[in-house]
């Protein structure tokens, strides 16, 4: 049971992760601020991205994953995985800026296309499915 697309994507989300708490901890060093954020608005901001990104992304990885593993790994899933990486580079960078910017205002919208795409398709292979469904192997087995 390969998943490329979620593997992919779930490495990438990992990076992502280190590369958000990074920024944080760049300023925490500068500063010497221990615990939370110290007053500093610019790590305000770096710790609520984090913690935006670490909201979202155990939901799309679930959807891409149960998705993956009902349909495959078409073309059109892996530009969604590319489109949610992208997004969420682009969020954490509009939100180091102390005004909206179209970098955070892109992020949050495709992030939200994303979730809106895979919750759609997720529904679709759940209610469209016409034929009997075998059991997986290690069920099978057991009957």
């Amino acid at each position: 049971m390969l998943l490329p697309i979620t593997l992919t994507l779930a490495a990438a989300c990992a990076f992502l992760n280190l590369w958000l708490a990074i920024r944080c901890v760049k300023i925490r060093m500068a500063n010497k601020t221990l615990h939370g954020d110290g007053g500093d608005p610019l790590l305000a901001r770096r710790m609520r991205a984090q913690a935006n990104f670490v909201e979202y992304t155990p939901l799309v990885l679930i959807l891409f994953v149960l998705v993956e593993l009902a349909i495959g790994s078409p073309l059109w899933l892996w530009i969604i995985a590319c489109a949610y990486v992208i997004a969420r580079i682009a969020h954490p960078l509009g939100m180091d800026a102390d005004h909206p910017t179209p970098w955070r205002a892109t992020g949050a919208m495709l992030t939200w296309a994303v979730m809106v795409v895979l919750a759609v398709a997720a529904l679709y292979i759940a209610y469209s499915a016409t034929r009997e469904v075998p059991a997986p192997p290690a069920l099978a087995a057991q009957v």
